[in-house]
């Protein structure tokens, strides 16, 4: 796009907002409102997958760390591909075939998984746009793969009913590749605003800073307000979720111009939109928070997300990934639609476009799950607690790596219509298990009957001033037991 169309595509935007009831200020989109059908969906499938899968090392920071001297990544790059100067970054792309890409296939498996929505990475902080675009070449549908792999999989996902969201690690482009300036490499190479090595410039020392002391230009924050505007206009996604960099003071005033225009096209078409933020880069109430590898210690009186991987140690396929248990992260995703959150669930394809077993049985493991206890999830809210037993969730981004040893005693709350879902986060072989925040006379509801939800059986209970008493089946099982309970 040359200057010309740039700035006229930019007052576009600019009408956009002018005519739309959403402004480029925090006081007029704070008419947003979390919506409805994202409250419902509690469970969505996040995509890191581009020209970073083809190294399949270590992780989606293979193409910064590539560059810096002293890194495995630096010294795997040498062994493995030779010097930087003689093969870049850039010389992935012919090797991104994604020969095996099938995006229905990918659709029946979230299907499948039981999730609700899905948000793939439209672009990575690499600055490679996995999708047919008029701002750059440096694109999936004319490079690499040669075909818009984002637009395929929307049309294979609405085909099944399923929303797509898209996301933006954009921003952070800007110092992603810097590092290859420091030395003798292909980053040297000739770089326009055309080029996929543009701008590479210096990274900044504190990823946290919100004043940076390496500033984004007018110029590259004009072009991220496109890129994002484009991705909105394509796609109509329902969701765009943004990495953590745009916290950048700087950028506010784009961050509002993009979150208006978003809204306001959304309002045109009909659809209920949302963007995902962290580290409080939204003012709160305009977006929906996201707390990444981490979750909340209690119910918040808001909806949020969290996003994490299947993969403990990487977002992207690599040969070195390790696995969480399919018990594990249903515990998550209970734990945190009790406090009102959903979970977002990441997957990392291999680069020849297929996704491996290990993603793949956790995928068909929760589906399974869900297809029997989603009602204890989808179209839930919480309850006036949400939850109780001895074992505590560290609060805070990054806290998962502490693992959780939920006992018997650990139950997970959610509510629907008559009915308040009680998940018991370790089942006893013995099916006996009370309930404590149902005891006499603290809890004075009545109940009506108790359902265990697999096989839908009816159990008996008791009820005291220690609590509601279930005599469950006996099961062995490493997966939360819901029981129903049917208020009066």
């Amino acid at each position: 796009m040359n200057d010309t169309d740039r700035k006229k595509r930019l007052h576009e935007i600019d009408q956009v907002i002018q005519n739309g009831r959403f402004k480029a200020d925090w006081a007029s989109l704070s008419q947003f409102q979390a919506p409805q059908w994202y409250q419902n969906a509690k469970f969505g499938i996040f995509i890191h997958w581009g020209v970073y899968s083809v190294p399949a090392y270590r992780n989606e920071w293979y193409p910064r760390n590539m560059y810096i001297q002293g890194t495995p990544e630096f010294e795997h790059h040498i062994k493995t591909y030779g010097p930087h100067k003689q093969f870049g970054y850039k010389d992935f792309i012919p090797l991104f075939k994604a020969e095996k890409f099938d995006p229905a296939a990918w659709a029946d498996l979230f299907k499948e998984a039981g999730a609700r929505y899905v948000i793939p990475v439209a672009e990575h902080h690499d600055g490679f746009q996995m999708y047919k675009s008029e701002l750059s070449h440096w694109n999936a549908a004319e490079m690499g793969p040669c075909r818009d792999t984002t637009a395929e999989l929307k049309q294979a996902l609405a085909d099944r009913g399923i929303p797509m969201g898209v996301s933006s690690h954009r921003f952070e482009h800007w110092f992603f590749l810097g590092h290859g300036k420091d030395f003798d490499s292909d980053i040297h190479d000739p770089i326009d605003r055309d080029h996929l090595y543009w701008p590479s410039m210096k990274e900044p020392k504190d990823h946290f800073n919100r004043d940076s002391e390496s500033v984004p230009t007018e110029e590259y924050m004009e072009d991220w307000l496109l890129r994002c505007c484009e991705l909105v206009d394509k796609f109509r996604p329902v969701v765009v979720y943004f990495d953590w960099w745009i916290l950048q003071n700087v950028l506010k005033p784009y961050l509002k111009k993009f979150a208006a225009y978003y809204y306001n096209r959304a309002e045109e078409w009909g659809i209920q939109p949302a963007i995902d933020y962290k580290q409080d880069t939204f003012m709160f109430g305009t977006a929906i928070p996201d707390m990444e590898r981490g979750h909340f210690a209690a119910t918040q009186p808001y909806f949020w997300q969290t996003d994490t991987a299947i993969a403990k140690n990487s977002w992207c396929y690599t040969e070195q990934n390790e696995f969480k248990q399919p018990c594990d992260l249903v515990r998550t995703l209970v734990d945190v639609v009790s406090k009102n959150g959903a979970l977002l669930l990441n997957v990392g394809p291999k680069a020849d476009g297929t996704i491996g077993p290990e993603d793949t049985h956790v995928l068909k493991s929760m589906g399974a799950w869900l297809k029997e206890n989603g009602e204890a999830i989808y179209d839930t809210r919480p309850w006036r607690v949400f939850g109780e037993g001895p074992t505590n969730v560290e609060e805070g981004q990054f806290a998962e790596s502490k693992e959780q040893h939920y006992t018997k005693e650990d139950i997970r709350f959610t509510v629907k219509g008559d009915a308040l879902y009680c998940a018991v986060m370790a089942y006893p072989e013995d099916g006996q298990v009370s309930i404590r925040s149902l005891s006499l006379p603290a809890f004075v509801g009545g109940v009506a009957k108790a359902e265990c939800l697999i096989g839908g059986r009816e159990v008996p209970f008791t009820r005291d001033e220690q609590g509601l008493h279930l005599s469950g089946p006996a099961l062995r099982t490493d997966m939360p037991v819901v029981f129903r309970l049917t208020m009066l």
